[in-house]
């Protein structure tokens, strides 16, 4: 494959995982309309954006990964593609928080098939030495992807209504999906073979006995439920807290600069790499600390547009690890191991992240919280609690990095 092609195929997945983004933050975006159009509460919301969702894509990650290990990458991206485009084109048509349901565990499903057989298929491609810079290109999709739902679905929402917002969102990706099927080219995979087949299970096994991946997989799963959360009720904070619905659309311009943020803090891992290798995890520690304090100011200011710029700067800082994470497990497992560890990344990641930050902040807003500033108190009690337990992973994290790591990809 030619640099130029190789490159491409970089921009292809990127835009793929921007569209996977839209269709699936697109919930929390329309979250105050769905509730109010079909009756619903914060905590039900939560569980649409969320378990819904999460649940099933965890499952699912897993069984992907080794699918991916085994079969075309180039298929299954091109057939969850379609499938969660659909599914979302659908959502348009709901008339119950059962239909919405069944579409979002069929968006999971899908949605599945995408980066596990993504990162094997880059980290096949890419050199080790690219690899934090590579991945954080892609990842940066994720929050392109999230500030296009909030700037075009948040706009055609306020426009129109959320089902059209919905149909909307879910069409590109059906026109997508044949041209990446013509596109991609199957890699060659490494003629790396062990001398025993394991299942997958003891493969799990086998990952998970090394102790910096188990810290990889709290620290970042930890940072996840904190993006999650503040995803899942940006809508709620804006509309119910500031009363000032109209920032919802543009908050989406922060996700957005997340994109770069993202690719900044791979670049910058990949440099510190340089002088040791376990400096990687330094991005996932300014991650978790970072943006603490934008957000303890801005949460409960009374001024929506001081509230606005400081949230949006601590979502730059707190959410720049994406890259960095995906591309971290790589160093610590075999070739033919790493849709695999994708998969079980996204398993922990969606279980912490989606699974448990946006129905917990739903239940905190309902019964715990009370008064204007409910969401902020249920947002930064999460943020503290995950932040700390992010930045002590990260530390036990580079004690044992020399030990675990692939000699290969040093």
């Amino acid at each position: 494959m030619s640099k130029k092609a190789t490159y491409g195929t970089v921009l292809l997945f990127t835009l793929i995982y921007v569209l996977s983004f839209v269709d699936r933050q697109i919930v929390a975006v329309l979250g105050v309309q769905i509730r109010n159009a079909l009756q619903l509460s914060n905590f039900q919301i939560g569980l649409l954006y969320g378990p819904a969702f999460s649940f099933i894509y965890a499952v699912a990650g897993i069984p992907m990964g080794r699918l991916a290990d085994k079969t075309s990458r180039k298929g299954m991206i091109c057939l969850g593609l379609f499938i969660w485009s659909f599914m979302t084109v659908v959502s348009g048509f709901a008339a119950s928080f059962f239909f919405l349901v069944t579409a979002r565990l069929f968006v999971g499903l899908s949605q599945a098939m995408l980066s596990p057989a993504v990162y094997s298929y880059l980290a096949d491609t890419f050199s080790h030495q690219k690899r934090a810079t590579i991945f954080s290109f892609y990842t940066g999709g994720i929050f392109i992807g999230v500030g296009l739902s909030f700037l075009v679905g948040g706009s055609i929402s306020m426009a129109y209504d959320w089902r059209m917002a919905m149909v909307s969102v879910g069409v590109p990706g059906l026109i997508i999906a044949p041209i990446t099927w013509w596109f991609l080219k199957e890699p060659k995979r490494p003629n790396q073979k062990t001398e025993v087949e394991n299942n997958t299970f003891s493969e799990i096994a086998e990952l998970l006995k090394k102790k910096t991946i188990r810290w990889h997989l709290i620290g970042f799963s930890s940072l996840a439920c904190t993006g999650y959360t503040l995803l899942a009720f940006v809508g709620n904070l804006f509309s119910d807290t500031f009363n000032q619905p109209e920032l919802i659309p543009k908050f989406g311009w922060f996700m957005m600069g997340v994109a770069v943020t993202v690719v900044l803090s791979g670049r910058v891992a990949d440099w510190l790499a340089k002088r040791k290798p376990e400096y990687r995890f330094l991005m996932g520690i300014a991650a978790a600390l970072g943006g603490l304090p934008f957000y303890l100011f801005g949460l409960f200011q009374p001024n929506p547009t001081t509230a606005f710029i400081c949230v949006g700067i601590g979502v730059l800082i707190s959410s720049s690890y994406n890259g960095v994470a995906a591309a971290l497990l790589q160093y610590f497992v075999r070739s033919d191991q790493r849709a695999l560890a994708g998969g079980v990344y996204l398993f922990v990641i969606s279980i912490a992240g989606f699974g448990l930050g946006p129905p917990v902040g739903g239940w905190l807003i309902d019964t715990v919280f009370s008064g204007p500033y409910a969401v902020s108190y249920s947002f930064i009690t999460i943020t503290i609690f995950c932040s700390t337990l992010a930045t002590i992973s990260f530390v036990q994290a580079m004690k044992t990095y020399h030990q675990d790591v692939v000699p290969t990809d040093c």
